[in-house]
């Protein structure tokens, strides 16, 4: 399974402040991006999967664009697919991921 490069590139310009504390890893049929060793946003195909703390999942949820991550023909915990607007800002999916990852260091 292929991902969107174009995406995978934004999102590493936008994790250059991290440093270290993000590292790449194909994970899914996509590339994953870990928040010290937590996995917090990734990309599969032409979508974002990002991790949501379970407080924010619902509101998440009723977004037009965002839907529960069925990878195994079952919502997994705390995962959602996002389909950004090319015009979206991938702060907002970021900053969400790395909050997951922080709440489970």
């Amino acid at each position: 399974m292929a991902y969107n490069e174009l995406m995978a590139n934004n999102l590493r310009n936008l994790f250059s402040p991290y440093g270290e504390d993000i590292v790449e890893k194909k994970m899914f049929g996509g590339l994953s991006f870990l928040y010290k060793g937590k996995m917090c946003i990734g990309v599969i195909k032409n979508e974002l999967v990002v991790r949501v703390v379970a407080d924010k999942m619902a509101f998440e949820l009723e977004k037009a664009n965002v839907r529960a991550m069925d990878f195994t023909k079952r919502p997994l915990k705390e995962f959602i697919y996002v389909n950004p607007n090319p015009k979206e800002d991938l702060h907002y999916w970021i900053n969400l991921g790395i909050e997951h990852a922080r709440q489970n260091l």
